[in-house]
């Protein structure tokens, strides 16, 4: 069967495919392929390992007639048509679970950053300006005791607050659609509407999955609900927050700072936030150690030559076509 891999990726993968006995093909060029161009790679290819940077519709799906099984090298899948894939009998998978710790790990270091002002600190020390220790200078929000929001309460979403809970002693508030045990149990948190998190919180972390209804979850409305001290963190998805929206609350101080590595339209990102000093813009690096990335890799290739062998898939998205 013949595998082909979208994009550079750790190469455990390609090799765990290779000695598993596929026909390994990869895209060497570290480019996103367009759909025109990946398209000609997987006419006649068997399974598709992709990236969340690789858009899979119904275009590509119908110019791929041998294409079984799409391997996403992501715990999200929202670069996919999974409607179009499972009306095909087209198996999707991801690789959630490891990258959980690494991400969470970011979205906290985000926090910190924003709230003690360290890269305007580490600006002002580089262009030589500190010449003595101010009172006054470069006053930060306080992090131990304060209340952090968490907008999706998850595997990363849990994982953060308890970063907050045991290490910083914060109040934990969050929403979801259901109460969540684990992060009740484990952080003393509160399930909360969005409205009464937004308005109660210092801090508010996004972490739920971009779907039609969580697209702009974030917008005017919700950043005039926030303190206006309160600090937005981004890891989850870039079309959650209404970027033209969350520039004009951080220009008017309407609230004071946001961490992003996600954006609406990557890898642009709205001009506004561009010109602006309080917030912090990494690029998607979320679950960039060396160790979680090895591990993704892996995982996608698991997934993979369990289909081949016909074994219990580790990570499948849309199960029922197995059925």
């Amino acid at each position: 069967m013949k595998v082909f891999i979208a994009r550079p990726i750790p190469q455990n993968a390609a090799r765990m495919l290779r000695e598993g006995g596929l026909n390994v093909q990869e895209n060497l060029e570290n480019k996103v392929l367009s759909s025109q161009e990946l398209i000609q790679k997987i006419q006649d290819t068997d399974i598709l390992l992709s990236l969340l940077t690789d858009k899979i519709d119904r275009e590509v799906f119908a110019a791929a007639p041998k294409l079984k099984m799409v391997s996403n090298y992501a715990v999200g899948y929202n670069n996919i048509d999974i409607q179009e894939a499972t009306r095909r009998k087209i198996l999707v998978t991801n690789t959630p679970g490891v990258l959980t710790e690494t991400t969470a790990d970011l979205a906290f270091a985000l926090l910190i950053s924003c709230a003690r002002q360290i890269l305007p600190a580490d600006r002002f020390t580089r262009a030589g300006k500190f010449n003595t220790w101010e009172p006054l200078g470069f006053l930060g929000q306080e992090v131990y005791g304060s209340t952090l929001g968490i907008i999706g309460a998850g595997r990363i979403g849990r994982a953060m607050a308890r970063r907050a809970y045991r290490g910083f002693d914060m109040k934990i508030l969050y929403t979801d659609h259901r109460p969540k045990e684990k992060i009740e149990e484990e952080c003393q948190a509160e399930r909360v509407s969005l409205e009464e998190l937004l308005r109660r919180s210092d801090f508010v972390s996004v972490h739920v999955p971009l779907k039609e209804e969580t697209h702009h979850l974030l917008g005017k409305k919700e950043f005039q609900q926030m303190k206006s001290s309160g600090i937005l963190i981004n890891t989850a998805r870039g079309p959650i927050v209404d970027e033209k929206a969350l520039g004009e609350a951080l220009q008017s101080a309407e609230i004071a700072g946001a961490g992003l590595d996600v954006y609406e339209e990557e890898p642009s990102i709205h001009p506004s936030l561009l010109k602006l000093h309080n917030v912090i813009l990494l690029p998607h690096i979320g679950s960039a150690s060396r160790q979680t990335r090895e591990a993704m890799a892996r995982i996608a290739a698991e997934n993979i030559l369990a289909f081949v062998k016909g074994e219990k898939i580790p990570a499948p998205v849309n199960p029922d076509i197995l059925s």
